[in-house]
This record gives structure tokens, C-alpha cells and sequence, in this order.
């Protein structure tokens, strides 16, 4: 893994992600090394030639910029949308911890993580006036994760990580995300979240920047499902869909579903 630690000119930028108005990214690239993430994306525009999962740019001083850059804004902000911000390398630089420390606490704050490191920081989210905390479980098989997401903390640790938010009187939501075709277990997920998150959210599986290594891991681990992943469709998603929202009724959940990459479907 290599480090590199950057100056950044800005770090507060405008997003499109649904729901956020800013996003900042201290952290670009991520030690977890999902073998799906469209952060990948990032690798275009880096003078280094190193690939997705090997690399992290870090912005050593972002919590000055934050501090500059946030005063009287307005707005929903989420950290972070080019890497995780609580990936291993926060334990020694705790650039998420200082950023949010400087954060405006007037802006709504969401993170989204794969860490249960975010225990931490719920002294620092408590200065918030509007805050929202949610991890990302995309199956509850542990075999299943290892292949897609080698190096991320368990999903039991983020279920207990969100039972642990929720106690502490958070409001939470699990981000399913990407929905794994054929492998990622709904309604087992519902079951194990609804007692202790307020929201589910949900997103199909976006190829456009990982279809070859999406379409190796499942060659070799699943090469039942090859054939099924050629021939995933919109229909496949819509019935993904009808089945997401009769397991909110099911389990009295608010759902939002983001479905957004039915162009991106066919393999090459």
C-alpha cells in the first residue's frame, strides 16, 4: 500500500450523490480494496500508475481547509465519496476525527463507512445539530465478503457498530450498496438491521468501472452465476426493486432505492 500525503487547494466540493449538497474526500483511495467501488474512477487522473486498492492520497491538511471553507455554510455534507473515512490509515492520522472537529457544526453531516471504527468519533458527532451515521453491508456472508471486499472489517462488526450508534442515540441507516446478483440476502439483511437502524438504502451494481473484475471474481468463485451475470437486465432490477419494497412493509422500514446504472449491465 502506498501513502502519499498531499497538499490539497480545496476540500470542500459540490457533489451529485442524492441527498448530500457537499462532499468532502480527505481521504482518496481506500485500503479496503472493493473489488466493485466506482471510486475507482479516481485512478484516471493520477500522475502515479497504481490500481484501485493500492494507493491513498492523503490531504494532511484538510482540517485546516474544512475550518475555512464550511464557515457559514449551508447544507448537507458526507464524508467521504472517493475513499472510506474511517479505512485503517485514520488510527494514524485521524484526519476524520480532526476534520470533523472543525466541521461546521451547523451543516448536516452523513457518513458512510465499512469501519466499526466509527465508534471513536460519537463524542465528536454529538456537536452536530443534524447528524447521520450508516454502514455499508453488502452480504452477511463472510466468504462472500472477503472475495468482493478483501480487506474491509467483518459485516458483524458493523452490525454491531450500528446496534452500538443506535443505543447511543443516533439516528443510523445501513447503506446495501452495491445489491450482489444472486448473492447478496435481502431479506436476511433486513432482519438483522431493522432493530437498531432507521433507514435502509439500497443501489444496483454500477460495471461501468469494474466490470472486468466483478466479472473475474465470479468466474472463479461462482462460475454458476457467469451465465446469469451475462444476462442480467432491467428486469432483473425492477424485480429487485418490487422485492425491496414489499420487505420494508414486511419489517415497517423506511427504504430509498438509488437505481441508477441499468445501462451499465452487460458484460464484455
Amino acid at each position: 500500500m502506498k501513502i502519499y500525503e498531499v497538499m490539497a487547494k480545496r476540500i470542500l466540493n459540490k457533489t451529485r450523490i442524492p441527498g448530500a449538497d457537499f462532499a468532502i474526500n480527505h481521504y482518496s483511495g481506500c485500503q479496503h480494496a472493493c473489488i466493485y467501488c466506482y471510486a475507482r474512477f479516481v485512478c484516471r487522473w493520477r500522475k502515479q500508475n497504481d490500481k484501485w486498492g493500492e494507493f491513498v492520497d492523503v490531504k494532511i491538511n484538510a482540517p485546516e481547509l474544512i475550518a475555512r471553507e464550511s464557515a457559514g455554510k449551508e447544507g448537507n455534507v458526507i464524508l467521504c465519496t472517493t475513499g472510506d473515512p474511517y479505512q485503517p490509515i485514520e488510527e494514524k492520522y485521524k484526519l476524520t476525527r480532526k476534520v470533523l472537529q472543525n466541521l461546521n457544526k451547523d451543516m448536516k453531516l452523513s457518513i458512510l463507512t465499512k469501519s466499526d471504527l466509527i465508534l471513536r468519533d460519537a463524542d465528536v458527532f454529538r456537536r452536530f445539530k443534524n447528524c447521520e451515521l450508516g454502514l455499508t453491508i453488502t452480504t452477511l456472508n463472510e466468504k462472500i465478503k472477503k472475495i468482493f471486499e478483501p480487506f474491509s472489517p467483518s459485516s458483524y462488526a458493523r452490525l454491531d457498530a450500528l446496534r452500538k450508534l443506535k443505543e447511543d442515540g443516533f439516528y443510523t441507516y445501513v447503506f446495501v450498496g452495491p445489491i450482489l446478483p444472486y448473492l447478496t440476502d435481502l431479506e436476511e439483511i433486513f432482519r438483522e438491521v431493522s432493530p437498531f437502524v432507521d433507514l435502509l438504502m439500497f443501489e444496483d451494481l454500477n460495471l461501468n468501472s469494474c466490470r472486468k473484475e466483478v466479472f473475474e471474481a465470479i468466474r472463479e468463485n461462482f462460475p454458476e452465476l457467469e451465465t446469469k451475470y451475462k444476462n442480467l437486465s432491467k428486469e432483473f432490477w425492477l424485480e429487485k426493486e418490487m422485492e425491496i419494497k414489499k420487505l420494508g412493509k414486511k419489517f415497517n422500514k423506511p427504504i430509498k432505492i438509488y437505481f441508477k446504472h441499468l445501462g451499465s449491465l452487460k458484460f464484455r
